[in-house]
């Protein structure tokens, strides 16, 4: 029973790894990240293709090459190597789109608002910092003017050096 003892429990183990910030903090991401997913591609197809299509055609899918042999659909079967590559153009630009809008809108304002916060703490510690300063100053001076009003004849304890 002793054994038993000494091992971590695992349901406890379980419990502080889910109540870390880290934890939490990445579950909020991907939930506000799937739902900012469903904006970018309304913004896409919304925007971004009509734009495109102006163009050519609405549908960045329909953009492709053919690589071998006439691209035809023969009794349902493709014939032909067909390049998608209106498709790798549309996912590129929600990918751009995104990561434009989560920089702009998420991480640089975040970055300042620390950036700040950083400042305004060291300064903070900063002000701690001087009056201890400030006290030693002190401390100094009437350390110096003690050592002023002593009688001629004596001579400083610490600060002379004696012969031998």
């Amino acid at each position: 029973m002793s054994d038993s003892n000494k091992k971590p429990n695992v349901l406890e183990g379980f419990k502080a790894f889910l109540m870390r910030g880290n934890v939490i903090d990445l579950a909020v991401a991907v939930v506000i990240g799937a739902a900012f997913t469903n904006i970018v591609n309304t913004v896409v197809k919304g925007v971004i293709n009509p734009v495109v299509g102006a163009f050519g055609t609405k549908d960045l899918d329909s953009y492709s090459s053919c690589l071998k042999g006439p691209c035809e659909v023969v009794d349902g079967t493709e014939i032909g190597i067909r390049i998608m590559w209106g498709s790798v153009l549309g996912a590129t630009l929600t990918f751009l789109i995104t990561a434009a809008v989560v920089y702009f809108l998420m991480v640089l304002p975040m970055s300042k608002y620390l950036a700040r916060r950083a400042e305004a703490q060291k300064a903070q510690e900063g002000a701690k910092k001087a009056p201890e300063a400030t006290e030693l100053e002190v401390l100094k001076e009437i350390r110096d003017a003690l050592v002023a009003q002593r009688v001629p004849g004596q001579s400083a304890p610490s600060t002379q050096s004696h012969p031998g």
